[in-house]
C-alpha cells in the first residue's frame, strides 16, 4: 500500500490534461474519497499502473515529473515533521530511511557509496521493492522528482547536486529532464539516485529542533508497526521470489524461514491473516503484472504464478478481477491518445 498523499495534485492535473479522472480511479479500483485523506491507503500497484495509464492515454510522458512539481515534503505527513527538524541532511536521510514504511513499505531511501566510485560523492538512493509491486517508470520519476525537490529545499539550493540517475530509458525528451532537475540525468542505471557532494551531508539546517524531532520520531515508533518485521511480509517476499521455481507450499516457505509450518501458521494467524490469504494476494498481483504488462502466453503465466493448469488461472482471474485473463489483457491495452 501507499498513502493517498502520493497522489496529491493528480485530480486537477488529469483534469487540466482533458482526462476523465473518475474513469481512471474506477478502472484501477481507487475510491475518490480516499484521495481526500492524505493518510488514506491505496494499492501501490494500482497507484503506479494508473499513473502509467494516464501518461499513455493523455499523451503526457512527463506526467510523473509534472505531479512531482505539485508536491513537497508535506506528503510524508508526520515523517515530514521529523525530517524538517533534523540537524543535518545525513540525519534527515537516516530518519527517512528508518520510517519510509509509514508512507509505503514498498519504498526505501538510503545513502550509498557513489556508483561511479568518486569518494567525494555519495548517492542518495530511491528504491522500490519489486517483490512488493511491479516497476513503473512514471512512479519512479514521481518519486525521484519529489526526492529531488525535498533535498534541494532542505539543503537550500541545488548546488552540490552532480547528476540524477534513473533505472529506465528516457520516456520524455532529455531536455525535459534537464529542465526539471537542472543537472545531467543518467538513464538505465541500477537504481534511482541523486548524486551529491559528500560535504553537503554535514551542513547544519537552520530550522533544526532536536526536541521536535525526538517527539515526532517517538510518535512514529509508537503509532506504526514496521511491516518488514511482520511474518506476513517475510512470507510474501519468500513467495514472490519463488512462485515460478518451487511449489508454493507452506512447508517450503517455513523451511526458508527456518520455522515449523504449524508455528508459521500460528504467527500469521496472530497477524490476522493466513498462508492461504498471503499466497492468494501474491498470486493475484503476479498474475495482474504478467497478463497486463507482458505478451507472455497464458499457459506460461499460469506456471509463473504457481498454477499447474491454465484453467486454474482463468478461474482465479474471474474471482480476482471479474474478467478472464484475455479480457483483462484487452482492458489494459492502450486506448486512443489525446495530444497535449
Amino acid at each position: 500500500m501507499i498513502r493517498a498523499a502520493s497522489l496529491r495534485g493528480f485530480v486537477p492535473l488529469v483534469a487540466e490534461l482533458g482526462g476523465d479522472v473518475d474513469d481512471l480511479l474506477d478502472r484501477f479500483g481507487i475510491e475518490r474519497e480516499t484521495l481526500a485523506d492524505d493518510d488514506g491507503l491505496v494499492s501501490i500497484t494500482a497507484h503506479d499502473r494508473m499513473l502509467d495509464a494516464a501518461a499513455e492515454e493523455l499523451g503526457c510522458p512527463d506526467l510523473g515529473l509534472r505531479l512531482a512539481d505539485r508536491q513537497d515534503l508535506g506528503i510524508l505527513g508526520q515523517l515530514a515533521v521529523a525530517i524538517e527538524a533534523s540537524p543535518t541532511a545525513a540525519d534527515a536521510l537516516q530518519c527517512a530511511s528508518r520510517f519510509m514504511f509509514v508512507h509505503s513499505s514498498a519504498l526505501r531511501v538510503d545513502l550509498e557509496p557513489d556508483p561511479w566510485g568518486d569518494p567525494a560523492i555519495v548517492a542518495m538512493t530511491y528504491h522500490k521493492d519489486l517483490a512488493e509491486s511491479p516497476y513503473s517508470s512514471q512512479a519512479m520519476e514521481l518519486g525521484v522528482g519529489v526526492f529531488h525537490r525535498v533535498a534541494t529545499n532542505l539543503i537550500g539550493s541545488a548546488e552540490g547536486l552532480r547528476t540524477v540517475e534513473l533505472p529506465h530509458q528516457p520516456i520524455s525528451p532529455v531536455a525535459r529532464y534537464l529542465e526539471f532537475f537542472g543537472v545531467d540525468v543518467k538513464f538505465g542505471r541500477p537504481t534511482g539516485a541523486l548524486r551529491v557532494e559528500r560535504r553537503l551531508l554535514d551542513e547544519q539546517f537552520a530550522g533544526s529542533n532536536e526536541t521536535i524531532r525526538q517527539l515526532a520520531m517517538d510518535h512514529l515508533v509508537n503509532a506504526y508497526d514496521d511491516p518488514a518485521r511482520l511474518v506476513s511480509t517475510q512470507v510474501r517476499r519468500a513467495l514472490a521470489g519463488s512462485l515460478h521455481t518451487t511449489s508454493p507450499a507452506i512447508a517450503n516457505v517455513a523451511r526458508l524461514l527456518a520455522v515449523h509450518p504449524r508455528t508459521l501458521q500460528r504467527q500469521l494467524a496472530a497477524e490476522g491473516t493466513s498462508f492461504e490469504l498471503v499466497l492468494d494476494d501474491v498470486r493475484r498481483e503476479a498474475a495482474r503484472h504478467f497478463v497486463t504488462h507482458t505478451q507472455m502466453p497464458l499457459g506460461q503465466v499460469a506456471a509463473m504464478v504457481g498454477f499447474t493448469e491454465q484453467s486454474t488461472l482463468s478461474h482465479a482471474c474471474r474471482r480476482w478481477f471479474g474478467l478472464s485473463p484475455r479480457e483483462l489483457r484487452r482492458s489494459a491495452a492502450p486506448t486512443t491518445k489525446l495530444s497535449h
